[in-house]
């Protein structure tokens, strides 16, 4: 259904980058204070409601009425939902076709399998910090820690060299960039996709036993193996497996610097990186506007008409700061919004939060002196991208 004319102009622009990185956006949060979905105009001029209450976007996660298929008409923040079927993976995907595709790799990220990575993420921990330890100061904590620990972890569980992390990176970097062109975003998207599938046809001849080579060996056992299917696969995995860690594990290194108080209570008692892991995910919710959503037929949510056809922007961060739902009785809460919610919540948070708690507690006790080594207000915020987060953050210890 058209929105009238009148009503689209007289809707506020959302704004989409952050002022601080503590606090969310204070029109999102007048949003929230709402208590209902608000008529808003993307920065393209889409119309969109948004929500910002917990309550209301954990509804509309949950509500298979809304479709999270990044290629239907008019769905903003396309990631991976550029034109082309074979652009397309489990992020985009309703229904079935999702559970499908999520149980070939659930199975990869469970609770105890992750507890099995433990040792071998706590190698790479360290082998990052030995390196930064003796190189010069200051250094980047960005390319040093935050970056290397997650790619590393992410290209050994698939079976993707390391070695190729520069060219696999860059790409991400572009197509996460909303200052990228549509032709830029789609370059770097085939790319990555065409330098997989030439790995994943070197693997089909002699499956290893790694992620790719154990969906290779089980999909020809099962008669339903899928070269196209096992690539868009590795593209998510491959990119949302270091991506959101990453930024997640810099913005969590910039407040250890900034409390140092907290780093200490943590050196004492390591047993409390958990809760604080969880506190941190809650207060940065870095992937907040990910979790869009279309509606495929009319909903009333919290009394407004949400028409089919009609985008709905969920205001992650906003609703994570909510004191009504998370007083400070309630630190390290994990029904926070930062992995999602509902059928499509993040597959990988198991591995999100070991590598988390790994690293916090090794920068803890092994860099008891870290701080910034610039004013935090002079460092570059990614209020430019898709995942929120920290484009360089020098250090000194």
């Amino acid at each position: 259904m058209p929105v009238p004319e009148d009503e689209l102009t007289a809707a506020p622009e959302l704004e989409l980058a952050r002022a601080c990185p503590y606090r969310p956006n204070a029109q999102h949060v007048r949003v929230r204070d709402a208590a209902r979905p608000v008529r808003m105009r993307l920065p393209s001029g889409m119309p969109v409601w948004a929500v910002a209450g917990h309550r209301g976007i954990r509804a509309v996660l949950a509500d298979d009425r809304f479709s999270a298929d990044r290629q239907r008409q008019g769905f903003p923040f396309p990631v991976d939902g550029q034109p082309g079927a074979f652009r397309r993976t489990m992020i985009s995907m309703d229904g079935a076709e999702h559970r499908a595709a999520r149980s070939a790799v659930a199975g990869e990220f469970t609770v105890r399998r992750v507890r099995r990575m433990r040792p071998r993420i706590e190698r790479v921990v360290h082998e990052c910090l030995d390196a930064l330890l003796a190189g010069p100061k200051p250094a980047d904590l960005v390319r040093a820690l935050a970056l290397p620990v997650p790619s590393r972890v992410i290209c050994e569980q698939l079976g993707v060299p390391y070695s190729d992390h520069d060219f696999f990176q860059s790409r991400s970097t572009t197509m996460l960039l909303r200052t990228a062109t549509a032709p830029q975003r789609l370059r770097a998207i085939d790319e990555l996709l065409a330098a997989l599938e030439t790995l994943i046809v070197e693997k089909e001849a002699a499956p290893p036993d790694d992620l790719l080579g154990r969906q290779i060996r089980k999909g020809r056992e099962d008669g339903e193996y899928r070269r196209t299917a096992l690539v868009r696969m590795a593209f998510l995995l491959l990119v949302a497996g270091h991506e959101t860690t990453a930024n997640m594990i810099s913005l969590g290194a910039l407040k250890l610097a900034e409390r140092p108080m907290l780093a200490a209570a943590l050196r004492a008692d390591p047993a409390r990186a958990p809760l604080l892991v969880e506190e941190l995910l809650r207060r940065f919710t870095i992937a907040e506007f990910i979790p869009t959503r279309v509606a495929t037929e009319d909903v009333r949510l919290d009394g407004v008409r949400i028409a089919a056809g009609e985008v709905v922007v969920l205001l992650c961060n906003a609703a994570d700061h909510d004191p009504a739902v998370f007083p400070g009785s309630r630190r390290g809460a994990r029904d926070h919004l930062a992995f999602g919610h509902g059928p499509h919540q993040c597959l990988g948070q198991h591995l999100a939060r070991a590598e988390l708690d790994i690293v916090y507690t090794a920068l803890a006790t092994r860099l008891p002196g870290l701080r910034a080594a610039a004013p935090v207000r002079r460092l570059r915020f990614k209020t430019d991208a898709e995942i929120y987060g920290i484009h360089e953050f020098p250090v000194t210890w």
